[in-house]
């Protein structure tokens, strides 16, 4: 199997934090070989706020991400996780969830889904991928030679799928079939891959996935894996490990107004360095060859 370091033909990727997110104005440094866009727990619900989630205003907030995604044009846009809040009823949820699509199919180019806990609080998953363009679990995808891994650990560790509230949101696991056809994807890519999940892959226990050490293992091996981005626990946070980094996207839903906003565009450039470019609180994050 080939290393991590031979494969990037470097020694490591190192973290140069740059403060806080920026507000909205495009970077102007050298066009990267591919751009992403990314954020992460929105929340939509018509419902009031509670302490620091403002769920109404996730509609405006993506708005203004789209907006700046579509100026922008990166190749694809991922959400990665909890696009809703729980409603009292299927039909209720429903009808949050086809509002918030309508917002999201705005962007120009495509679009892909993380399943968040709170996804699937009140529907199944495949609820939620009838109404929307998601693909209701994992997945995989290529973009600029990059492989994209999806991951979906809404099971509980039984390995019943979650859906209507029947489970612990620290219940989170990676059922072996996943794991299975985790490590074909692994094994099948031809070049770098980036993992993107919704519960935390680090060491992070209170929102991590239960079996997060096996996932880790296996991205370790194979190699090829220049980073993982996640959301769940709302904050910017980073940690490395084994020389992959994991970050952590900040939440849409924290706060009120535009400027409590959260989401970014991911540069890859040639050389496997990357550099997230965060938008209103998102922290702007480089990650360069050494």
């Amino acid at each position: 199997m080939t290393s991590r370091r031979v494969f990037l033909q470097q020694s490591s990727l190192c973290l140069a934090g740059l403060g806080g997110g920026r507000p909205l104005a495009a970077d102007t440094g050298a066009r990267p070989a591919l751009r992403a866009g990314l954020m992460t727990d929105l929340h939509y619900a018509d419902k009031t706020a509670t302490k620091t989630r403002f769920y109404r205003e996730a509609l405006a907030k993506l708005d203004e991400a789209v907006d700046v995604m579509n100026r922008e044009r990166p190749a694809f846009v991922v959400e990665l996780g909890d696009f809703i809040d729980q409603a009292e009823s299927v039909e209720q949820e429903i009808e949050w969830l086809r509002t918030m699509e309508s917002h999201y199919a705005r962007l120009s180019m495509p679009r892909h889904y993380v399943l968040g806990n709170h996804c699937v609080g009140t529907l199944s998953k495949t609820e939620f991928a009838e109404n929307t363009a998601a693909a209701g679990g994992h997945e995989a995808f290529e973009s600029g030679g990059i492989r994209f891994l999806i991951l979906d650990a809404c099971f509980r560790n039984d390995g019943t799928p979650y859906q209507r509230g029947n489970f612990h949101w620290q219940d989170a696991n990676l059922t072996d079939r996943e794991l299975a056809w985790l490590d074909a994807e692994l094994g099948r890519a031809s070049g770098p891959v980036i993992i993107l999940a919704h519960q935390r892959l680090d060491e992070d226990k209170a929102h991590g996935v239960r079996n997060a050490a096996a996932v880790r293992e296996r991205l370790e091996k194979s190699g090829r894996v220049l980073a993982v981005f996640q959301g769940h626990s709302h904050k910017n946070d980073f940690q490395q490990i084994a020389g992959i980094p994991y970050v952590t996207l900040a939440a849409m839903v924290e706060g009120s107004g535009a400027e409590n906003s959260a989401f970014s565009l991911l540069d890859i450039h040639a050389d496997g360095s990357l550099r997230l470019q965060g938008f209103r609180r998102q922290a702007n994050r480089d990650l360069t060859p050494a």
